[in-house]
């Protein structure tokens, strides 16, 4: 489905769901808008439940003033209506109450979207509003200001946040994104001092090869139509389960021989479909498609280990408190986190741009799990619901490990105990 054909009306409805749902705000907060290219104003209207937010609902504000409708528009049409004044080349805008980016305009503060490098490309800078009443042509001035100086997200001050974009999509992306940013920042500070990352170290997310040469399929076999609607549905999977968010998360499968088939480059992944996932065979990539920019570290993984069958990089939130903090990610509290994803190693950022071969040879038949500084979590299993068990394991962990932190120290495993598992389930050394 290419969601930019959609009507107006239907593309605020989805991503207000998205929102709702995602518990990004309330029944009554937040308001969307989109300025088509007519100078027409849709816009979400004033009073109604977002959780059942229909087309019908949806009011246009035309570009003489008009209004269409059902309903009132938006309290906060004003500031909307500022910022496409002052950016002409902004066509979207999402505004939400995000819990953990409340959090951080109740305090005056702003994200630090350093923490990991597609965060700093999908955000970039994260301007910032002064407070003003809302529904005030005042808010509309100190929000419309702060994105006329170039940003394209701007945290309100004891408010929320609001972003824009060349469309609705890439707005709420912006929203998502930082919000994730947030409340890993917020479980990360839990943990333990945090890590950031330089521009230097950023740009390698830039340079990651995956312009590689093309080949025609000619025929789709069953095995490969099977894979196909595996990788989608561990990947809306874990949309729904918050292990994976639009801009972040990639899953592959090994197909024949080192052959295997892997999510594109971007697509939001609550919206990849079947015919989205690329072929990797020979080296190649399928016509017309642009895998993911960590395909050459999936093909490294294949060739290099024989008994791996599938691979997943994602972004759990708490598993991601790890990877940017300097504290050990600890497996040894129960049985099944131990079992299921042993001693995990981390890896140095940028080994995985630069040396993914070093990468592949951490894994073994007794390494399955690897954490990326301040990047990601790295599963593989035999097939992907092996993968994906992994990462939901490891997200678990880490949400009762942080947890924990509140109630007392962290009690693990003995050495006599986790011998006993290794005995029990035979897990190799």
């Amino acid at each position: 489905m290419n969601f930019h054909l959609l009507h107006p009306k239907e593309q605020l409805v989805r991503i207000m769901n998205r929102i709702y749902n995602n518990k990004m705000t309330t029944l009554s907060g937040g308001n969307l808008s989109i300025k088509d290219l007519n100078g027409d104003i849709w816009i979400t209207p004033a009073g109604i439940d977002k959780g059942k937010l229909a087309a019908n609902d949806i009011m246009c504000v035309k570009a003489n003033g008009q209004i269409i409708g059902p309903h009132r528009p938006s309290s906060e049409y004003p500031f909307h209506i500022s910022i496409y004044n002052k950016r002409p080349d902004i066509k979207a805008i999402v505004h939400a109450h995000p819990p953990a980016l409340v959090s951080f305009s109740i305090v005056r503060n702003i994200p630090d979207t350093n923490i990991i490098p597609q965060a700093k490309r999908v955000c970039g800078k994260v301007g910032y509003a002064p407070y003003a009443l809302p529904g005030s042509d005042k808010l509309g001035e100190n929000i419309a200001a702060t994105f006329e100086k170039g940003y394209n997200v701007v945290l309100l001050e004891n408010h929320g946040v609001a972003t824009g974009g060349t469309d609705l999509l890439n707005a709420f992306h912006r929203l998502e994104t930082l919000e994730f940013c947030a409340r890993t920042i917020i479980q990360a500070k839990r943990v333990g001092e945090i890590t950031t990352l330089t521009e230097e170290q950023i740009s390698f997310f830039d340079h990651r090869q995956n312009n590689l040469p093309e080949f025609e399929i000619l025929e789709h076999t069953s095995l490969e139509r099977e894979i196909r609607s595996q990788i989608v549905d561990i990947v809306h999977r874990s949309c729904d389960r918050n292990l994976m968010i639009s801009t972040e998360g990639v899953a592959s499968i090994r197909y024949e021989g080192n052959d295997f088939l892997i999510t594109p480059s971007g697509l939001g992944r609550r919206s990849i479909d079947i015919e989205d996932i690329v072929m990797i065979k020979d080296g190649k990539r399928e016509k017309g498609k642009n895998p993911s920019r960590s395909v050459l570290l999936h093909q490294s993984i294949y060739k290099n280990n024989p008994y791996i069958n599938s691979i997943i990089l994602a972004q759990s939130p708490n598993v991601t408190a790890y990877a940017i903090s300097k504290e050990f990610f600890q497996t040894r509290t129960i049985p099944e986190s131990y079992v299921v994803l042993r001693d995990i190693q981390k890896i140095k950022f940028g080994d995985q741009f630069n040396d993914p071969e070093k990468i592949a040879k951490s894994l073994s038949q007794s390494v399955h799990v690897l954490l990326i500084q301040n990047d990601c979590l790295l599963t593989t299993g035999k097939n992907i619901l092996e993968a994906f068990d992994r990462l939901e394991v490891a997200e678990f962990s880490a949400n009762s490990l942080i947890t924990s932190k509140i109630i007392g120290e962290c009690i693990k495993i003995d050495d006599g105990q986790i011998s006993e598992l290794n005995e029990k389930f035979s897990l190799a050394k």
